[in-house]
């Protein structure tokens, strides 16, 4: 098949939105299709994390958008008269990023949407709904019509017939929300928990010249059995209040706007703020039974959707993107097997559905409407904040499912014991450049797989064929030096040059400590996937090994090596399971 772009998206979104850019920066060609004509201008999604901003910087994004967000606020359950009952703090940044970042979204999607506009080779259409599609062994054929829009899900789809037009392309991915038309087409179901609860959420913005929510600083779960309530701080003058129902108040009733001045009048003053949208909803804790028919794929709210209880519904999606669109990249541009797509599900799924189960745990929790029930709680509560390490366990929020891939669920190797660091995210600290300069470690690793070296230049360790085919795959070679650690000696020594390598210095000891961690002592070397998480380590003499098996896993071939005498020869690809029995 003759296609037109490599990678259709579909939704605009943010999950499409980071889909398309990280494709776009990897040199893939895009179409993006959106059904509505005009941006929607309005807040859902409130809150990222860590993972989600180094995700927007890989998609080179993240330091405009963090000028937008309010970052590192307490986030604290309280009780209905204001007093604290726990307070959460992560104020680290193991990941170069706050963990907490409150956003305002329309700021975020115009951010995201301007920086397509950095590459030619993505095209983004708006007003155009699917209709149909169907693929091949090759690629996916797309039919798309004129679409005057929703108003996103007010009504059905306003489309012309007349204006049908299909495109070719080597993958469809689905970001297109909870009602997909990717995955209703493909007949995919969702399986899950929908809940009955009614909430009312309501966007304000203080008007000009007016301080409304300077006493209202923190992210407050307002643990109030009379009426459980959440409290969200948002940039630009903005906040949000949500309001538990009861079963007897109608939606007409509560979206009302004198329902709605009584139920914010208890925090602000209605007469300073500024009525954005009000809107009564329910949620849903469910995943579609699978995401990806051939090379059609789904992504976001189309794969799973997370009640808002603990902000990670944008973020699940997010990191889809993440994992998807270098795998995409890999098999567009450097010749990767088709087959590591399987890894996309097997990997995102269990960490999506613990997010899933650990919002429904934390709406079980604040909206606790019995009086008795409520006490017991509080009293449980403070009573484990007292006791050592539990009580920093809770404060610091370490509940959260850590990014690490389930074992033998993931592309790489296995992780060896309980610290091993094969399939789990590597760290991000700051590092210094050979003239003196600070940098955030994923700038010097770059957008492809990274080779580390620990005090050895990767590249004098693998032999030629080895360095070539990773090189193919569009890898990258850095050494790590301790603090101290760099060559000293003669004029014109410890000099090493490339376009593809850089050496930078531990100044903070993150990474050593990382290496220690790892069991990679000097010479050895950590590879690194292009969304971060560790493929696998080897120590010094034994990376042939792991480049073959890196080789094998991506493309499902060998790499062909030269002997000493010039015969060539295939590598033997140490067998994933067996890699430890091999060294």
């Amino acid at each position: 098949m003759n296609t037109d772009y490599d990678v259709v998206v579909v939704g605009l979104g943010p999950t499409g939105l980071t889909l398309a850019n990280l494709l776009g920066r990897r040199g893939v060609s895009v179409l993006v299709l959106e059904r509505e004509p005009e941006f929607y201008g309005l807040a859902r999604a409130v809150y990222t994390d860590d993972e989600g901003m180094r995700i927007f910087q890989t998609a080179g994004a993240a330091d405009e958008l963090a000028a937008d967000m309010n970052i590192d606020s307490t986030v604290q359950w309280v009780r209905g008269d204001g007093r604290v009952l726990a307070q959460f703090h992560q104020t680290d940044r193991p990941l170069g990023w706050p963990v907490v970042n409150f956003l305002y979204q329309p700021y975020l999607e115009n951010a995201l949407e301007r920086a397509l506009g950095r590459y030619p080779h993505v095209t983004v259409r708006r007003g155009r709904e699917v209709t149909g599609f169907d693929q091949d062994a090759t690629g996916v054929s797309i039919e798309h019509v004129e679409c005057r829009g929703t108003g996103y899900g007010k009504h059905a789809p306003d489309t012309d017939p007349r204006t049908a037009a299909r495109v070719l392309a080597k993958f469809l991915v689905g970001c297109d929300g909870g009602r997909s038309v990717v995955r209703t087409t493909l007949g995919i179901d969702m399986s899950g928990t929908s809940f009955p609860e009614r909430w009312l959420v309501v966007d304000l913005k203080a008007r000009d010249g007016v301080d409304a929510f300077r006493h209202l600083p923190y992210f407050d779960f307002v643990c109030d059995p009379a009426l459980p309530i959440v409290s969200c701080p948002q940039p630009g003058r903005h906040h949000r209040f949500e309001f538990m129902l009861s079963d007897d108040q109608t939606k007409e009733q509560m979206e009302d706007p004198d329902t709605v001045g009584r139920c914010i009048s208890r925090f602000v003053d209605p007469n300073e703020v500024e009525v954005l949208r009000k809107l009564v909803y329910t949620f849903n804790a469910v995943v579609a039974d699978r995401w990806r028919d051939g090379r059609i794929l789904i992504a976001g709210d189309a794969a799973h959707m997370t009640p808002q209880f603990i902000g990670q519904g944008m973020n699940s999606g997010v990191r889809d993107a993440d994992n998807l669109s270098w795998k995409l990249a890999a098999i567009v541009k450097h010749s990767a097997a088709l087959p590591i797509l399987d890894s996309y599900e097997s990997e995102r799924r269990p960490h999506a559905k613990a997010m899933i189960d650990l919002s429904v745990l934390n709406k079980s929790l604040v909206s606790v409407d019995n009086k008795l029930v409520a006490a017991a709680r509080d009293i449980a509560l403070t009573t484990a904040l007292r006791m050592p390490g539990l009580g920093g366990w809770i404060r610091g929020a370490k509940m959260k499912p850590s990014p690490r891939f389930r074992r033998g669920a993931y592309l790489g190797l296995p992780r060896r014991g309980l610290r091993g660091v094969e399939g789990t995210l590597s760290p991000q600290p700051d590092v210094r450049t050979y003239d003196g300069c600070h940098r955030r470690f994923d700038e010097v690793l770059g957008l492809g797989f990274s080779v580390i070296g620990y005090g050895v230049d990767p590249r004098a360790a693998l032999v030629a064929d080895d360095r070539s085919a990773l090189e193919s795959l569009g890898a990258g070679f850095v050494t790590v030096y301790p603090l101290g650690g760099r060559p000293q000696g003669k004029p014109g020594e410890g000099r090493s040059t490339g376009e593809n390598y850089i050496d930078v210095e531990d100044h903070t000891g993150a990474l050593s400590r990382w290496f220690a961690k790892a069991g990679v002592g000097k010479g050895g070397i950590i590879l690194v996937r292009p969304d971060r998480y560790v493929f696998g380590t080897a120590a010094a003499g034994h990376e042939g090994a792991l480049t073959a098996e890196l080789f094998r896993q991506v493309t499902g071939s060998t790499i062909h090596r030269a002997t000493a005498a010039g015969a060539p020869t295939r590598s033997e690809p140490v067998r994933g399971l067996h890699f430890e029995e091999a060294r």
